[in-house]
C-alpha cells in the first residue's frame, strides 16, 4: 500500500476526463489499496471545478449533479480528510513567502506537509504529493515531498 496526498488539480482528474484521468483512476480506485489524503478544501475547488465545467457547456446539468454526488461520496467514504487549524494556515503563509505559490496552493502543500509528517511519526510510509500544477510541484519536492504529476501518466 502506498500513501498519496491529491490537491485538487489532480483530484479533480477522477471525475472529469482530463490528460491523467486513468491514472489517477487507478491510483484512488479502493480495490488498489491506497491510502488518499486531501484537504477539506478540495471538496469545494473540485465542486467549483466541476461546475465551471457545466457552465462551459461540456458536461451537462445532469452529469454534474451525477459527479458531484460521486464526489461527495468519496470524500464520506474513501478519502483521509484533513481540515485546516491555525497551525497549517500559519504553515501556508510562510510557505507563501518562501515559494511563488498561491494561496490555497500553500495551504494544499501545508496541510500535505503536515498529513506527511504524522505518516511517518507512525511509521507509515512518507506520502507522495500529485498535483497537475508544477510550479506547486517544484514547492512540494524543495519541502521534501515525493511528487508525481498525473499529466505525465496520459
Amino acid at each position: 500500500m502506498s500513501a498519496f496526498y491529491f490537491d485538487t488539480s489532480a483530484l479533480a482528474k477522477r471525475y472529469l476526463t482530463e490528460p491523467g484521468s486513468a491514472w489517477v483512476t487507478d491510483i484512488t480506485n479502493p480495490d488498489n489499496g491506497h491510502a488518499i489524503t486531501v484537504a477539506l478544501l478540495t471538496r469545494v475547488e473540485a465542486a467549483a471545478a466541476i461546475a465551471a465545467r457545466q457552465r462551459a457547456g461540456t458536461i451537462t446539468l445532469v452529469e454534474r449533479d451525477a459527479i458531484i454526488a460521486l464526489l461527495l461520496h468519496h470524500f464520506a467514504t474513501e478519502y483521509l480528510v484533513i481540515s485546516l487549524s491555525d497551525a497549517i494556515v500559519e504553515r501556508a503563509v510562510q510557505l507563501t513567502q518562501q515559494h511563488r505559490l498561491r494561496g490555497y496552493d500553500a495551504v494544499q502543500l501545508a496541510v500535505a506537509l503536515d498529513a506527511n509528517t504524522t505518516a511517518v511519526a507512525i511509521d507509515l510510509s512518507p506520502l507522495t504529493f500529485v498535483a497537475a500544477d508544477e510550479v506547486l510541484l517544484v514547492a512540494a519536492h524543495k519541502e521534501g515531498l515525493n511528487t508525481t504529476n498525473p499529466n505525465l501518466y496520459p
